[in-house]
């Protein structure tokens, strides 16, 4: 069987409903000279706001 088509509004709808999503990688270094990495998802459009606030 094949799957019903949408159109319209109803398509509009569902597609807008599927976020595009990013992993970031953040890096930081301690005290010891050791580097540790801190992983996020976050949204496709606000990816460069949230590095610029995980920045040290």
């Amino acid at each position: 069987m094949a799957k019903k088509q949408v159109f319209g509004d109803e398509a509009k709808s569902l597609k807008s409903a599927h976020r595009k999503m990013a992993k970031v990688i953040i890096s930081s270094k301690n005290a010891r000279g050791q580097f540790s990495y801190k992983e996020t998802m976050v949204d496709q459009d606000s990816v460069s706001d949230f590095i610029q606030k995980n920045k040290a």
